[in-house]
């Protein structure tokens, strides 16, 4: 007979259903960790783990606003909506956090807007004019500037109502354009008619035949006018302009009037001649004159030393009485 007994040196295989659970197990083990791993990239990735500060925007409203919508500044996110949430004036109020390394683009006067459009969701934006303001503190609380282009649809609605209304009446079959419109068709009408636009002006046909007559006899008056016009032109043409006219009689005179300013001026030089001999026989009564006054002076030095000689005698012949001197 054949020894079944095992052999103690031999261990025994562990049943096959502990190895599937451990394998199970780990398997388990590491979908989690990959999950966990996942969800802290994730986190990471959308900045659960970096420093932020904390911005408040208030609005009426926060229609197309949702959780998790990027603040944008000149295109680039430098924000993210954390929370929205009712504030106690009824008014809604945003959560942003704005990371630090993002928050120096966000100043004291920085303007926040939410553009809602006709296409497309609602884009939260930041403005920042001046640059040099000191920069947004934390938990700072601003007010978001709403912009709405649907909101303008039912004013333009109604605009547009208001107009087509208006051009409803203004086209109406008893409306002032229909009447004025009655009234061009009938002047063309009568423009068109015989007697044309004297017809408009008449307003009925008779009148107009009367001032078409009216209209030709004064044609005929003017075309007499132009030829007693034309005759008189010519006359006064042959009258001036002719052989015998005036103007041959002015020429003569002007051809008179030439010679008598001859004469003139022939006369003239010699009243030239005449003035500068009076002139030269001025001059000489001038230096005349001159030697006049030099001996007039010489003889009155000449009195004044004769009565200076007169004086002296008398002091030295007293006795004398008569004291005259008469001059030879």
């Amino acid at each position: 007979m054949t020894d079944t007994t095992p052999s103690p040196l031999i261990a025994p295989e562990p049943p096959p259903i502990r190895n599937a659970e451990f394998k199970a197990a780990l398997l388990l083990a590491l979908m989690v960790a990959l999950l966990l791993g996942a969800v802290l990239y994730l986190m990471y990735a959308r900045g659960a783990f970096e420093a932020t500060q904390t911005l408040l925007l208030q609005a009426d409203d926060s229609e197309g606003v949702v959780v998790g919508m990027d603040v944008t500044f000149a295109g680039f996110p430098v924000g993210r909506v954390r929370r929205i949430e009712l504030a106690e004036d009824g008014k809604a109020r945003i959560v942003v956090d704005v990371p630090r390394k993002d928050a120096h683009w966000l100043r004291t006067t920085s303007i926040f807007t939410l553009e809602r459009g006709l296409v497309g969701g609602a884009r939260l934006r930041a403005y920042s004019g001046i640059p040099t303001d000191p920069p947004l503190a934390d938990g700072a609380v601003r007010v978001l500037l709403v912009g709405d282009a649907g909101a303008e649809i039912p004013r333009l609605l109604a605009a547009a109502k208001e107009l087509l209304q208006n051009l409803s009446n203004l086209t109406a079959e008893n409306s002032a354009l229909e009447a004025s419109l009655r009234n061009v068709k009938g002047m063309t009408d009568k423009i068109n008619g015989p007697s044309g636009a004297m017809g408009l002006l008449a307003g009925d046909d008779q009148q107009a035949r009367q001032l078409v007559e009216r209209a030709n006899k004064l044609l005929v008056t003017v075309d007499a006018l132009a030829l007693k016009a034309d005759s008189l032109v010519g006359n006064a043409d042959r009258r001036v302009f002719g052989k015998d006219g005036m103007m041959t009689d002015a020429q003569a005179t002007v051809v008179q009037l030439n010679a008598l300013l001859a004469d003139a001026r022939a006369s003239l030089k010699k009243m030239d001649a005449v003035l500068v001999e009076a002139q030269a026989v001025g001059a000489n009564a001038r230096v005349a004159t001159a030697d006049l006054g030099t001996l007039r002076a010489e003889v009155e030095s000449s009195l004044r030393r004769v009565e200076q000689l007169v004086n002296e005698i008398n002091r030295k012949w007293p006795f004398k009485r008569d004291t005259e001197i008469k001059l030879p």
